[in-house]
């Protein structure tokens, strides 16, 4: 959102600059993203100046060139040579000195030198309004009032300022900023509070409005009163359509907005100054003079204000008359019910809608206006009336209107009075730092709250602006109180403590927090991808329809579906940075899947953390060469942080199937739960994503890995003080058994003395029979309490080659 420093201090008596209150509005919440200068005119017109054209005489070489003399106040003449067939003496006007670089209406650039122009000497530049990018004109120079004061800045003499415009990053709950006189209030408040300043916010005076005299006026209907909570409205006769004044146009260019004409600038300019978005109507398009707010049957067709026919939804509100559709409420105007340049009766619109029901609408439409952003977020009811007076004042000064008759204001129900109790006990204990009670209630009232002492209590009732939907609970009026003490005001404690039994699964933040933290320090950069889906694309990689939740209203065709799974936003992560030569990566995300419930039952939602490895697992080096990623790499790192969590060694690997992976693998607790599953992902499902070299994949279930570690025991272990004893063996087995069957079945057949298991090597080749693989494994014995004999080592090795031969028909080469 963007604001104006210029605009802004019409509205609050503050005497500082616009970075010391940038600052300020940031610390209240209000971040200011960025700071820049707004020039009207580029440049600022440095360097030109009023002159006075002293005589202008016939150039001695040219017929069309004239040398003037012109006076600039310095006290001598100069003389410059005029093209111009308007220039004459005595007159006033605009000059460009020498040195001075001006910025043309076309966007070219000139700097003014001193020249020979057919061999007379010319110091400077009478200039014409595209010369000095104030217009388009060319056909002769600018004339000014003969009273424009000889040596003054053209920026000073045509009113130009420059400005500083904030971009601020709004968060969806502060309604009550969406619009200039919200800012100023947050400003006035921590600029008094913190920095002992005398700053008043000036809310635009309304008094003056009175109704008008007798007329035809436009009446109103509300049917959709669930919808419409209050609408009001004005009719306005005689309006002149010219342009608006240029204080207006240069405010309204500030924030990014393009001047059009003095009604449609009136309502942008009341919607950015109070948050409260207006409409104006044609009148005389209005059928029968009559406005009924309401909903349309399903699939009526409407042209927008963009030329395009859209179909409507039964559930869009909208602003109709007799004949149908004129505007979808609080979204979009319609292409035959604005105003024009002929238009000279309006009727002007302010209103209160469902911020769920616009959001729906705009979302179903794709429509993303100034008006449904604010409407979306919640307007204050309270500023209906006034929005629409102010208007009304601003036209009836600018474009000469009439008000007719009463203003129209419907609002069947009352809107109640909020109060919240605040017991002051609570402010500290929050917060973690004392702030007085007398501090509490000026901030507060400061923020325009009013509070009253509760009877014999400690506690303080506070009554909320109707402006500040978003503050119900007692803990909102903290979070208010923090804003503006600031939390930078918040001391650090001396000393911190933490208990010394480490935190176990039961926390899911905390849970989380590890997971992720442990996973960085492993190399891993974590991303944040989008939990929506192409719907299309998980159907031609073969997803069920009825594996995938569709969304009834999706923002684009491209993302229509809930995300099942992690794996493709990681995927396309791994594209985009692939396709700038950064094929090497390691990457994890934490996030929610979601997969359809039973037949009328919820959704499920499942958080899950996953990890992506593409290209090369070690770098070339002056050692060795790349080495292209394998699904053992991403289950040894499964296998590392299972150990790391602290996780019970009685876990089993075992192969799983899925459509998205050539190979796959999943671990299971001592229940049998599915604690990760690990995959070598399909060619086909990696380029999708043009991606064309490995791309291993693992997936963790936060919530039964969380279990897992809740239930595992805290305990310490002495480092081993017998030795172990390793055995290697090199075994023969069909190309379509993976490593994890091996360590599963020897893990099981040997579970007292076996420690540890190492695949060394991996060989297939032209020395071995069609469809055959060799596996050299190493497994480490041992036994805490003893050194075991040779016979012992023999006969556990005994039974998990026996294992192994029986259940995946292995053999020794």
């Amino acid at each position: 959102m963007r604001i104006s420093w210029n605009w802004l201090r019409t509205l609050i008596d503050l005497d500082i600059g616009p970075e010391r209150a940038a600052a300020l509005l940031t610390n209240t919440g209000l971040e200011v993203e960025h700071l820049h200068r707004e020039e009207p005119i580029k440049g600022m017109l440095a360097g030109v100046v009023v002159g006075h054209v002293l005589s202008c005489g016939k150039h001695p070489d040219a017929d069309r060139l004239q040398v003037c003399m012109v006076d600039l106040g310095t006290g001598a003449a100069e003389q410059i040579v005029c093209g111009a067939p308007n220039v004459a003496e005595g007159q006033k006007v605009l000059v460009a000195t020498v040195g001075s670089m001006l910025y043309m209406a076309d966007g070219t650039a000139l700097t003014i030198k001193k020249a020979k122009i057919r061999g007379v000497e010319s110091r400077g530049m009478i200039c014409a309004e595209d010369e000095l990018g104030l217009g388009g004109g060319h056909e002769g120079i600018i004339v000014l009032d003969a009273n424009a004061r000889t040596g003054a800045p053209a920026a000073e003499h045509l009113g130009l300022r420059s400005d500083v415009v904030f971009e601020i990053g709004l968060t969806p709950n502060r309604a009550d900023a969406m619009g200039h006189l919200g800012v100023a209030r947050d400003l006035a408040a921590a600029a008094t509070y913190r920095e002992g300043l005398s700053a008043q916010v000036r809310t635009p005076d309304v008094s003056a409005f009175r109704p008008g005299g007798a007329g035809p006026v436009i009446s109103v209907t509300v049917e959709a009163e669930h919808v419409c909570p209050r609408y009001a409205g004005l009719t306005l006769r005689n309006v002149r359509m010219g342009p608006s004044p240029e204080w207006m146009q240069e405010r309204l260019r500030s924030i990014g907005l393009r001047p059009i004409n003095a009604v449609v600038d009136v309502t942008n300019y009341v919607m950015h100054e109070l948050g409260q978005p207006l409409h104006a109507f044609d009148a005389d398009r209005i059928h029968e003079g009559r406005i009924v707010v309401r909903h349309l049957s399903e699939g009526t067709p409407f042209t927008t204000l963009d030329g395009k026919e859209r179909r409507l939804s039964a559930e869009d509100l909208m602003i109709t008359d007799p004949e149908g559709g004129l505007c979808i409420a609080g979204v979009y105007g319609g292409l035959h019910s604005g105003v024009t340049d002929g238009t000279s009766r309006i009727f002007l619109e302010s209103a209160c809608f469902d911020a769920v029901s616009i959001r729906r609408t705009a979302r179903r439409h794709a429509l993303n206006t100034d008006a449904s952003f604010r409407f979306e977020r919640g307007v204050d009811p309270g500023i209906t009336v006034v929005a629409l007076k102010r208007a009304a004042l601003l036209l009836q000064e600018i474009a000469d209107a009439e008000v007719v008759g009463e203003m129209v204001d419907i609002h069947p129900h009352p809107f109640p009075h909020r109060e919240v109790t605040l017991d002051p006990t609570a402010v500290d204990r929050l917060l973690g730092t004392e702030i007085a009670v007398d501090h509490v209630r000026r901030i507060l009232e400061l923020l325009d709250y009013e509070v009253k002492t509760v009877g014999g209590s400690s506690k303080i009732t506070v009554g909320v602006p109707p402006y500040r939907t978003d503050v119900h609970r007692e803990v909102d009026l903290i979070e208010e109180v923090l804003r503006i003490h600031g939390q930078d005001r918040v001391p650090l404690p001396e000393r911190l403590s933490c208990p010394s039994v480490p935190v176990k699964g039961t926390d899911p933040a905390l849970f989380r927090q590890r997971l992720g933290t442990y996973l960085a320090a492993r190399g891993f950069q974590e991303v944040m991808t989008s939990s929506l889906v192409n719907g299309a694309q998980m159907h031609r990689l073969g997803v069920a329809g009825e594996k995938l939740i569709r969304l009834r209203n999706p923002l684009s065709a491209e993302m229509d579906v809930m995300r099942p799974s992690l794996l493709h936003g990681l995927l396309a992560v791994a594209g985009y940075n692939t396709a700038r030569q950064r094929p090497d990566l390691r990457l994890f995300e934490q996030g929610r899947t979601y997969a359809p419930g039973p037949i009328g039952g919820p959704h499920v939602e499942t958080d899950r953390t996953a990890l992506l490895i593409t290209g090369a697992l070690h770098r070339e080096s002056w050692r060795e060469g790349p080495r292209p990623a394998e699904l053992d790499d991403i289950r040894q790192e499964i296998e590392e942080l299972l150990g790391r969590m602290l996780v019970s060694g009685d876990r089993s690997w075992s192969m799983a199937t899925d459509m998205m992976f050539e190979a796959a693998a999943e671990v299971r607790d001592r229940e049998g739960g599915v604690l990760a599953r690990v995959g070598r992902v399909a060619p086909a499902v990696s380029a999708v994503h043009d991606l064309r070299g490995p791309c291993l994949y693992a997936e963790l279930d936060e919530l039964a890995l969380s279990r897992a570690v809740a239930t595992h025991p805290t305990g310490y272990q002495e480092v081993p003080r017998f030795p172990a004893v390793r055995r290697d063996l090199s075994l023969l087995i069909d190309s379509g058994v993976q490593y994890v069957e091996i360590e599963r079945v020897a893990r099981q057949a040997e579970r007292g003395l076996l420690r540890e298991m190492v695949l060394f090597d991996v060989y297939e080749g032209e020395k071995l029979q069609e469809g055959k693989k060799s596996y050299a494994v190493g497994f480490v014995l041992q036994d805490p309490t003893r050194t075991l004999t040779d016979a012992e080592v023999d006969r556990s090795m005994g039974r998990i080659q026996a294992a192994l031969e029986e259940q995946v028909g292995a053999r020794l080469r």
